[in-house]
């Protein structure tokens, strides 16, 4: 979504009176270049206020490094309007002009334009480039935003309380010496799901036989029951039968014997 499509009307005709009260400051009155004509264009990324012949330099040397804009006929972001209030000619030229002496020639503007701000010839070495930081500093100079958008400042003044390191709640650690199924013991909980669960019983370890490690027991034996051959069955009718009845004939032959 463009974002000039956002500004109403109302609030266009707001910031075209912002910019002609700011061009009517005595530091705004002439180009902040060439010095001769009366500005009625804008960069809006340098902060300075330039005539028509200098805004066409000033295209010529890109978007990064100048932004030209219109006064009179574009429409202007609240953030674009809040940084023009917050530079002006005066203090980017400190900037920009810091070590410029008074015998330079600024007949050939164009040379001199590019020599300003593309080369950076007289620009200041100690000062920092008129940027976010001069909106953010001058907002606290007046004890409220000065009508510093939202999207310009590193944080909004309405939260500044994010700002503030929370205080530090020391952590716990969990203790490794207590068991798991105690735990609810140890910290005397109720029970969950209001179910009494049954304490836990360590038996003793018994002392086992060793020779009973050597043998199943017995209802782990085999007990299936084979059926006994031919042959086995004939062996135990024989020996039945000469158990029972070879001792009663030796008896009836030896009762004859003595007779």
């Amino acid at each position: 979504m463009n974002d000039k499509a956002s500004v109403s009307k109302e609030l266009n005709a707001k910031h075209a009176k912002i910019l002609e009260g700011l061009l009517k400051l005595p530091e705004n009155r002439e180009c902040a270049d060439c010095r001769g004509r009366a500005p009625r264009w804008a960069s809006i990324n340098l902060g300075i206020f330039i005539c028509l012949q200098c805004s066409g330099i000033h295209r010529s040397l890109g978007v990064h490094i100048s932004k030209v804009r219109s006064t009179t006929l574009d429409t202007w972001l609240p953030e674009q309007i809040s940084f023009m209030q917050c530079v002006g000619n005066e203090k980017s030229n400190n900037y920009w002009e810091a070590d410029l002496s008074a015998s330079v020639d600024r007949s050939d503007i164009g040379k001199f334009i590019r020599t300003k701000y593309q080369d950076k010839k007289w620009a200041s070495r100690y000062n920092p480039q008129p940027g976010l930081s001069d909106m953010i500093g001058e907002a606290s100079d007046f004890g409220g935003k000065a009508d510093v958008p939202r999207k310009a400042r590193k944080y909004s003044l309405e939260e500044d309380v994010f700002s503030i390191q929370p205080p530090q709640v020391p952590t716990t650690t969990r203790s490794r010496g207590v068991s798991l199924d105690t735990m609810d013991e140890f910290l005397n909980l109720p029970p969950k799901n209001g179910l009494m669960s049954a304490p836990s019983v360590k038996h003793k370890e018994d002392t086992q036989d060793l020779f009973s490690l050597l043998y199943a027991p017995e209802g782990n034996q085999d007990r299936t029951i084979v059926p006994p051959s031919r042959w086995a069955t004939f062996e135990y009718f024989s020996s039945a039968i000469i158990n029972c009845i070879l001792p009663d004939c030796y008896y009836g032959m030896m009762c004859l014997f003595f007779l």
